[in-house]
């Protein structure tokens, strides 16, 4: 039987059945019946009809978009000509235009507003889900404080303390994950925080549900730099990659992505000497390995190259041995150009892997056309060369 949600019409009940259709009885009034074709055939005068109880008047969409239109407009003046009209916007209730007109502020680089800022950023987390849905005007506010480079750490941490649940289809979701990831950020320039009680604060988002949060909270831990955040970010790779505990047919704990930001932190942070470290993740031939060869190849550096050559040597899969030679590529070595020219010139195996990869790194226009000269007359590496040429080429 299927579920009838029904409106409750007779007030004096007493309890409420979902499953049960209350219909209504034909009302009477003292001039009659209300049914028009009743009324006609008694001889009634027909009446007009009253309007429906729930019909109630709509917010203008016209005034909405006016006020849009408004906030576009300022783009066309001087800056210092829009910090009145944009203080005004910043007081407004709708937290679109509030999240437009921050994001006005932070263009126009308007520091005078900080303080009208702060008061809508507080605002908006009073009854969040009504007054702020989808976080529009806190992730705007956000990014703009943080864009100012203010200095009160604990705007920021309610922002990454904050989680927003909103009624979608079938349950609930959060709607707060790029504040969380903002606010971890900008909390790194906050110089009141010494480094240990800054990591204290950004571990905690670590096990965030939301990936794009982890990442970004890995980034921020780069960012700061010490020795102390390269550690924790080692020890969140071997545990989120499951290094040496892994069987073959199981997934990592962690999402490739997340593991991917911690391998080119701990590069950026300690150099070309993490490059040993980081190779054992190569090991696997699977996507956080593809990543880490990614991260490698981020350090343009011989002893990069020479890594993933030797990676790709052992390399028996089709699928990791054109991710090992897109790394190689993007290694931007002249030594590691060359080694892919080889694979083609020798027409081997991977020649096509290795025209994709020398594409995909947008060469210039000698090194493109050194490659065409290579691929002439061989139909098979002629077609992958066209397939993967820039169109601007």
């Amino acid at each position: 039987m299927k579920r009838c949600h029904a409106v409750r019409v007779n007030q004096s009940a007493s309890r409420y059945n979902p499953y049960t259709l209350v219909i209504p009885k034909r009302a009477e009034s003292a001039r009659g019946t209300c049914c028009p074709l009743e009324r006609q055939r008694s001889g009634e005068a027909p009446r007009e009809a009253a309007l429906p109880r729930y019909t109630f008047p709509m917010p203008g969409k016209r005034n909405f978009e006016d006020q849009l239109a408004a906030l576009d407009a300022l783009r066309q003046q001087p800056p210092e000509a829009s910090a009145e009209p944009l203080r005004k916007a910043l007081a407004h209730r709708n937290n679109f235009v509030v999240g437009k007109a921050a994001d006005l502020v932070r263009q126009f680089q308007l520091t005078q507003l900080t303080p009208n800022l702060l008061t809508a950023f507080d605002r908006f987390f009073e009854d969040p889900v009504k007054t702020d849905p989808q976080c529009w005007a806190k992730n705007a506010l956000s990014r703009a404080l943080a864009a100012f480079e203010h200095q009160d750490a604990t705007v920021f941490l309610r922002g990454m303390r904050h989680i927003q649940l909103e009624p979608v289809w079938g349950g609930s979701s959060d709607t707060a994950g790029t504040l969380r990831a903002t606010c971890a950020l900008a909390l790194v320039q906050c110089r009141s925080l010494v480094d240990a009680d800054l990591l204290a604060h950004l571990i905690e988002l670590m096990g965030d549900k939301d990936k794009s949060v982890r990442v970004e909270v890995v980034r921020a831990i780069e960012q700061v730099g010490s020795p102390s955040a390269a550690l924790l970010l080692r020890l969140r790779a071997v545990l989120g990659s499951g290094l040496n505990s892994r069987s073959p047919d199981k997934e990592p704990d962690e999402e490739p992505e997340v593991l991917g930001a911690c391998y080119s932190g701990i590069l950026r942070i300690e150099g070309q000497s993490a490059i040993p470290w980081v190779s054992r993740f190569l090991a696997s031939g699977d996507d956080p390995a593809a990543e880490a060869a990614l991260a490698i190849a981020g350090t343009h550096s011989p002893q990069g190259f020479d890594t993933l050559r030797k990676r790709f040597a052992e390399e028996s899969d089709p699928w990791f041995c054109s991710v090992l030679l897109s790394a190689i590529a993007l290694t931007r070595q002249d030594a590691a150009l060359e080694f892919l020219l080889d694979l083609v010139r020798a027409e081997s195996l991977q020649a096509e892997a290795a025209i994709e990869a020398i594409l995909r790194a947008m060469p210039n226009v000698e090194i493109t056309k050194r490659l065409e000269e290579l691929v002439a007359g061989n139909q098979r590496l002629s077609r992958a060369f066209a397939t993967h040429r820039p169109k601007s080429s």
